[in-house]
């Protein structure tokens, strides 16, 4: 499944059968489905990344880093931190 941005509907956003996100562009593996979760955001919501390289972050504004693929630079979006469905976790 390739993770993507937001064009006008997210086909993935309600999406929860078994698999591993990967990034549109070069396929890198970025999130599992287990670590996907409902969330009122557009956009598919994860709580963490299948490897520690799987993403690129840098500061962005309080609260948010800017999210890359790891591999390829792909923008991706924020991680949002402490928006997680637990406390003190990060939202991608």
């Amino acid at each position: 499944m390739s993770f993507c941005s937001f064009v006008g509907g997210e086909v993935f956003r309600d999406h929860f059968q078994p698999g591993i996100y990967v990034c549109a562009k070069c396929g890198y593996e970025l999130f599992s489905s287990r670590a996907k979760y409902e969330h009122s955001s557009p956009w598919p919501a994860f709580t963490e990344t299948i490897h520690e390289d799987s993403v690129s972050k840098r500061k962005d504004r309080p609260g948010a880093l800017k999210v890359s693929c790891g591999k390829c630079g792909n923008g991706l979006g924020h991680e949002f931190l402490n928006d997680g469905p637990k406390r003190g976790q990060s939202r991608f």
